[in-house]
This record gives structure tokens, sequence and C-alpha cells, in this order.
């Protein structure tokens, strides 16, 4: 393997990092009580009713960016690995000038194969 190629693929990894993150990598900044990110649900508020992670908001597509903080890092999610939902939202987000990762997996990684804490929706009450 040439030196060429090792640059390469690390400047192409240390880059990947700049743009992404991963449940695991959200939940320990979460249990640290991280207050540099905000955790974004870019799927519609019918799914984020129905379940969540927990400290994230809902901002479909990323609608309604202005209510965001500038001056802290937005990771965005949609439902999973076969979504891109949340690279539109980031683009998105991008493009408007924010510090913005993409949170890999989604909330099918986050809630059904790691198992963080997530918000259900509660029963109505008659």
């Amino acid at each position: 393997m040439d030196s060429n190629y090792k640059d390469m693929a690390l400047a192409f990894f240390e880059r990947k990092l700049q743009f992404e993150t991963d449940p695991s990598d959200v939940y320990q900044a979460q249990l640290r009580g991280d207050e540099n990110i905000v955790l974004v649900d870019t799927r519609s508020s019918e799914a984020y009713g129905k379940s969540h992670a927990r400290g994230a908001i809902n901002l479909p597509r990323g609608v309604g960016s202005e209510t965001l903080p500038r001056d802290k890092t937005i990771i965005v999610y949609c439902w999973g690995p076969g979504c891109n939902g949340a690279t539109k939202a980031a683009a998105k987000l991008a493009r408007e000038g924010f510090d913005v990762k993409e949170m890999i997996g989604g909330i099918e990684y986050w809630e059904d194969r790691e198992r963080y804490p997530v918000v259900w929706e509660t029963a109505v009450q008659c």
C-alpha cells in the first residue's frame, strides 16, 4: 500500500467523521450532559409522535430551522439506513449555515438495535 493511498484514506475517513455520527456517540453525549448538540428528528410529526429518541425535537425535513440555535451542532436523523430524509435535511441546514451532522442508522438503530431511550406516544384517555 503506497503512502498516497494511506493519506487519501485518512482524509476520507476524517472528513466523513466531520459530518456523520452514530447513536452510540449521541447517547454518550446525552449522558455527559453535552449542551452543544441539538438532536432533530426529521420524520413526519405522526412518526415522531409514535416514538422518537429521548431529547429529540421534531422538524420534518428540516422545516422550521429558524427555531434552531446557531451556536450548537445540529444532529439530524430519520427512519434508518434506507431513508435519506436526514441527508436532505442536513443539506438544507448546511446551506443555511448550520453546523450539522447526520446520525447514521436513524431511529431504527437508536430504538431497535441499540435500545436507547425513546419517548413513546401516550395513549389518549377517554
